[in-house]
């Protein structure tokens, strides 16, 4: 790449996710390759995958090293420059942003701390599991934050069905009852998912385990009813298909501590588990609790106007899960979905041109698309808007799952471009045919 004059303007992109990983892409090739700004996207891993993804990854539905994008290669390929490093801190005055040490897993340093300078900050690093506190939550559960998590967990789940298998009768009856804390999206998804994929591994072998016997699946939601972010009927429709399935599903019951062996809810309830996940509420990271002055929530999120500027520094904005931006006419905020992350991301893309020429942008406007939940090969159901009446209707089946795989799609042409993703999905075909079904390692 061409090195950079010193004149050009300096957009720093924080956060690899979605919507910075678009939008580092988009200005690369609008300003980068022109020589009209200089790009550059920070990100403390050095693969991105999209989020919504990794309840499959945790389940071995699916492999990540064949959907993983690597913040070089795409760097190189779309005109912006990358630069691994974990948020540390910003310097308002100075205009620069501190990134800690990255210690490799030998420990050893590969970067030291150090200040990257910007003219235009743009934090896009997402949000995290918030187990709020609850007594064994980290030790003992789960989140399925990161690849690195829903990795780990696979790694447990494969390891207790071998283990399982070793006896006619298991030594431990628990070892394979799974119990999942929330019923948002993750939570019904990855349901789902392991229900299927418990029964693939028998297949390949593991003849002493009886699905039916010794696994459990149970959900636990201390919402009146799962997906209480959806509409209701969305959530009876997934509530019913989850039954049929045989996924326990407990509502109106609130996690008080997390154990090594179960799950205890405030009711005084007991659920034996020996692997647990956290998918129950978000929080933003909380390095941006306190970070440079700017104004955050109660669950560390950067409050933005309806252009995502900060409300403490223009100079500033924030996009995706880590930004609270007010929805006009409701009584929320934008939703942490990965539609709206999509949508700031192009939004940034048209019109931060215009403001680093000093020129005033429109108000970035949130488009509601709906809601859709994928449970596996038993269905996908999900609700619609209508973009004339804005009333909702509700889908399922075969065109639900059409609708949900194009979400994924549509990340990888913004990412990607047509050709290239033809090609990838080509190949994923193939592969198929040849290999398991679920990840065996």
């Amino acid at each position: 790449m061409q090195s950079l004059s010193p004149s050009l303007h300096r957009i720093v992109i924080v956060g690899g996710g979605a919507g910075g990983l678009e939008l580092a892409t988009r200005l690369g090739e609008k300003l980068g390759r022109k020589g009209r700004a200089s790009i550059l996207l920070v990100d403390r891993g050095r693969t991105h995958l999209w989020k919504p993804l990794l309840h499959r990854v945790a389940a071995g539905t699916m492999d990540d090293n064949d959907h993983e994008t690597d913040y070089l290669a795409q760097a190189r390929w779309h005109g912006f420059r990358f630069q691994q490093g974990t948020l540390e801190g910003v310097d308002r005055e100075r205009q620069c942003i501190r990134l800690s040490r990255f210690i490799d897993t030998e420990g050893s340093e590969v970067l030291p701390a150090r200040e990257v300078p910007y003219d235009t900050l743009v934090i896009a690093i997402g949000s995290q599991s918030n187990d709020f506190g609850t007594p064994g939550a980290a030790q003992h559960a789960i989140a399925l934050d990161t690849v690195t998590q829903a990795a780990r967990f696979h790694a447990r789940l494969l390891n207790a069905c071998l283990r399982a298998d070793l006896d006619d009768v298991p030594s431990d009856p628990e070892a394979l009852h799974i119990a999942i804390i929330g019923a948002g999206a993750t939570g019904v998804e990855l349901s789902a998912e392991l229900h299927k994929v418990v029964r693939e591994l028998v297949a390949y072998g593991l003849h002493r385990i009886d699905p039916e016997r010794d696994i459990r699946i149970t959900i636990v939601e201390a919402a009146p009813r799962i997906l209480p972010a959806l509409p209701e009927r969305l959530s009876a429709a997934t509530a019913e298909l989850l039954n049929k399935i045989g996924v326990e599903v407990l509502t109106n019951e609130r996690v008080t501590e997390v154990t090594a062996n179960g799950v205890h809810t405030a009711s005084g309830h007991f659920i034996p588990a020996g692997l647990v996940v956290w998918a129950a509420g978000v929080k933003a990271p909380q390095v941006l609790a306190s970070i440079g002055g700017l104004e955050t929530n109660r669950i560390n999120q950067i409050v933005v106007n309806d252009r995502l500027q900060s409300t403490g520094d223009e100079r500033i904005f924030a996009l995706g899960d880590c930004a609270s931006c007010a929805w006009p006419g409701k009584q929320t905020t934008i939703p942490p979905r990965a539609q709206a992350a999509h949508q700031q991301a192009s939004y940034l893309a048209r019109h931060l041109p215009a403001f680093i020429r000093g020129k005033a942008i429109p108000a970035w406007v949130y488009r509601d698309f709906g809601s859709l939940v994928s449970l596996g090969r038993y269905s996908t159901v999900g609700s619609l808007m209508d973009s004339i009446s804005r009333h909702s209707f509700m889908i399922e089946g075969y065109f639900a799952r059409w609708m949900y795989l194009s979400l994924y799609k549509s990340h990888e042409y913004a990412l990607h471009g047509l050709r290239k993703v033809a090609l990838d999905t080509l190949a994923r075909l193939i592969t198929r045919r040849t290999a398991p079904h679920i990840k065996l390692h």
